[in-house]
This record gives structure tokens, sequence and C-alpha cells, in this order.
């Protein structure tokens, strides 16, 4: 069953909140608000699919509202219907160039609501399924090197502005050339896929993310997970593929696929770029390829109180 688009209806007007609600409550999760700066507190803590604005309203008017969600990166693509008594082209106009999806005019027919709402959602819809595919590795069907970068940097600001912990693991396939080499390359996409999805399957927290790198490589975000237990987890992903135990007569540390793990943590965000984490990460795991394979090696990056 589809998940319920969620409608936000910002307007003064407690009967055109009323109408519009009404218009579109069975069809549709509606939230209203009476404000400008209600809206924009809302969309702080809530996610919505789609937002009705008015665009004269007492404090910050709908033109302000718009201009503020554009500048987050979180609401920047938020479908936005302005509303407005005022017929003016130049208004519409003026609503088009910031960045509105839609004009509506007041008094408004239902039956013209519902259907550019409905027109928006599915566009809105359509985007994200590209968006989505965009972000998913073709091979493993897990997300890739672009959606891991984008969620390595929202959970760095997070890291920084909270102060809190951040881990980020480098997993590399051990002597997987040889294994392309003695098995072919079909069984080695076949190989990839099972470990991706061994990876994912150990993600037991909803914030615990995993990407395929690049190549034979993996990578995983792990927010709010100090040095010790991001040691913990990965040693649950290492135990995770080698409880797969799929034959490797080419490799030099085992008779079966492992994997290498390199970690990097940092324990409150507040001096390094979020590449940092990678490039240690990166070079943990080059040491722990260097003590033998199947290996974790972390490293802690201390904070510079000077800086």
């Amino acid at each position: 069953m589809l998940k319920r688009a969620k409608v936000l209806i910002v307007d003064d007007d407690p009967l055109n909140r009323l109408v519009l609600e009404k218009t579109l409550q069975q069809d549709y999760d509606v939230f209203c608000v009476e404000s400008g700066e209600k809206a924009l507190t809302f969309l702080k803590t809530q996610t919505v699919d789609l937002l009705i604005l008015d665009i004269v309203m007492p404090g910050i008017d709908g033109y302000e509202v718009l201009t503020k969600l554009k500048e987050s990166a979180t609401t920047s693509m938020l479908p936005v219907i302005f509303i407005s008594a005022n017929t003016s082209h130049d208004d519409e106009a003026k609503g088009l160039e910031l960045g509105a999806m839609d004009y509506i005019t007041k008094p408004f027919s239902a039956a013209i609501v519902r259907a550019r709402v409905r027109n928006q959602l599915l566009i809105k819809q359509k985007n994200d399924l590209l968006e989505m595919l965009a972000s998913i590795d073709g091979l493993t069907e897990i997300p890739n090197r672009r959606y891991l970068d984008e969620n390595l940097a929202r959970e760095w600001r997070r890291c920084r502005r909270d102060q809190t912990p951040l881990s980020v693991l480098l997993m590399d396939v051990d002597h997987f050339k040889r294994y392309n080499d003695c098995y072919g390359h079909r069984a080695g996409d076949d190989c990839l896929k099972q470990i991706a999805h061994a990876l994912v399957g150990a993600c037991e927290r909803g914030s615990d993310f995993v990407a395929r790198y690049g190549g034979e490589e993996f990578a995983a975000v792990l927010p709010n997970t100090s040095v010790k237990e991001a040691i913990s987890f990965a040693n649950k992903l290492r135990n995770a593929v080698n409880e797969l135990n799929i034959p490797h007569k080419a490799s030099l540390n085992a008779d079966h696929v492992t994997i290498s793990i390199g970690i990097a943590t940092t324990e409150n965000g507040q001096v390094y770029a979020e590449q940092t984490l990678l490039e240690e990460a990166d070079l943990g795991l080059y040491q722990a390829k260097d003590a033998g394979r199947d290996q974790i090696v972390s490293r802690m990056i201390a904070v510079n109180e000077h800086e």
C-alpha cells in the first residue's frame, strides 16, 4: 500500500484553511498553520510532500517563506503552490520566478485545487524516483558513492552541530582481482551482490548506512558511534562476510572470501572536514591489508585544541 502524501496548508484565513483541508483530506494527510513563521518552524521537524502557501499574510509573507525554503538543503526541492486573491500576472510571475510550481487564485474551485495538487504530487513522485535511481548502485542495488557523499556530508554537519561522535568504515574485498581471474567476472559480480546484502543486513539501527564505494570497496557511515562501538560493528560486518563462506581458492589469506576494514572516528567533528574521515579510514584499510587482511584497523582522529 502506497504511503499517503502529506500536504501543508499555510494561510492566515481560517475559512480558507478549512475549505482547503476538507477539499484534500480524503486523499492526503493534511496539516494547517496560520503563518509563515509557523510554517518554517513546522518544516524544521516535519517533512511534507507539498506546500500550499498563501502570499499575503501578516509577518512573513509567502514570497519570503519560499525564499527561505529555497535556501535550505532539506526544503529546497519541496514543491510549492501559491494561493492569492490577487490576480495580477506580475504577482504570479514573481512567485514562479522564486521557484513556486503553480499558482491558484481565490476564490478557488475545489476541482481545480485537487487537480493541481494531484499533478504536482505526480511530478514530485517521478522526480523522487529518478533521484532514488540515481543514488542506487546498479549491480548491488545498495546506495552508491554519490549517495554516500551526500549522507556523509549531512551526518558531518549534524555531528559538528551536536558535538557527537561520527565513524566511517571503508571495506575492501580481499584479493578480489584474484577471485575474478579464478572464477570469472560473472561470479565476481554475484560475490559483490552477496557481500552487499550481507553488509546491509547487518545494520540494525536506522541511522547506520552502507554503500558501495567503488569496485570491490564498500563504506559505512555510523552517526553517534564511538571508536569502541565502531570496532564492534566492523567485527559484525567482517563476520557477516565470513559466514557467507564464499569459496576463494585463489586467496592468499583464507579459503573463502574475506574483507579488510579501516575505521576512522571523530568524537565531536569540530575541526576536520568530512573527507578527512574517508582519508583516515582509507589509511586504516591499507594497514589492515598490510597486517594480513581479514583484519580491522581503527584510527582515532584527535582534536587539536588550538585550531
